[in-house]
């Protein structure tokens, strides 16, 4: 047995803001993806899968009591062919920031929640939101505290635009240009992040007022413009946009970047050859990196390797 393929995504910019109601977009990334599957000789890995499978049934049935209302599953069949070994064959790394544990709540939803919103209605607004909120209190399990979104992207392997917390759409992003000089990129920092760590940080940094103010008058602001320019081809203003925020986040969120990556975070400030920025909860994992020149950001950055995301 094997289900349909569920993507990772990438959050281009909202990381941390989205929690302060900032502007967010979270595009799918089709390189990683999972499925769900049942083998007859499982590999080591395949066991390792089934078992947290195993747990994340304790949590779904948890929920099935504690909001009946949210969502209901099919848990005889889920469970079932959980006891039957089927686990979550995925090639999207942990702890990256690229929505593993996402694509798997995704992957669970499509196949076991009943009367389930799909991807073939009229997306509302009010639907997208309820996917939302069904896939936050799912992905909990893995985060203790979700937004749902990566759930949501790679369910609906569509952009998704996040204006505020209560209002989000579908929307589409300027079409790719294969032999564009600019590009968003990733660079593995080589260590795994976690999330709960990183995000607990942060909730202690915003119980003083001058962080707070940080993100209101400089980090939200820059994280907006940078969507709507995006959104809007301006790739100028983006890269302005992108560069304000990059040195936001090397001032502020020092703890989120690992130690070996501040100093090229500081050159690409001071070359303008490219701007990293947090891909996710940062902590590792991934590094998101924007430039308007490819070529020129490989050889500043000659020592690592670039996956590119998108070029135009």
């Amino acid at each position: 047995m094997k289900g349909p393929l569920f993507y990772s995504k990438i959050l281009l910019f909202g990381e941390y803001g989205i929690i302060q109601d900032s502007k967010g977009l979270s595009i799918p990334y089709n390189f990683y993806n999972g499925a769900l599957k049942t083998d007859n000789n499982p590999s080591e890995e395949a066991i390792s899968s089934n078992g947290h499978l195993k747990r994340f049934v304790t949590h779904l049935k948890t929920l099935a009591i504690e909001q009946p209302n949210l969502v209901q599953f099919d848990l005889a069949t889920l469970e079932n062919d959980v006891n039957n070994g089927m686990y979550f064959d995925s090639s999207i790394p942990q702890g990256y920031g690229v929505g593993s544990s996402g694509a798997l709540v995704a992957a669970i939803y499509d196949k076991y929640a009943q009367n389930k919103i799909t991807v073939l209605e009229n997306l509302t607004r009010e639907k997208l939101l309820a996917l939302k909120t069904i896939f936050s209190q799912m992905e909990s399990f893995f985060h203790g505290k979700s937004s749902g979104l990566d759930p949501l992207n790679s369910y609906l392997s569509i952009p998704i635009l996040i204006n505020s917390k209560d209002n989000i759409e579908a929307t589409g992003i300027p079409t790719q240009s294969f032999d564009g000089k600019g590009a968003v990129f990733l660079i593995d920092s080589g260590i795994v992040g976690e999330t709960a760590p990183m995000v607990n940080i942060f909730m202690e940094n915003l119980k003083d007022q001058g962080f707070r103010n940080m993100l209101k008058t400089q980090f939200v602001k820059y994280t907006d413009s940078c969507v709507e320019n995006f959104l809007g081809g301006d790739m100028k203003s983006l890269f302005a946009n992108t560069k304000k925020l990059s040195k936001v986040v090397l001032n502020h969120f020092k703890p989120m970047i690992p130690e070996q990556f501040h100093g090229i975070w500081q050159k690409g400030i001071d070359t303008n050859d490219y701007y990293l920025k947090l891909c996710g909860s940062g902590g590792g994992g991934y590094i998101l990196g924007f430039t308007e020149d490819l070529e020129r950001a490989k050889a500043s950055l000659k020592d690592y390797k670039l996956e590119v995301v998108y070029q135009f």
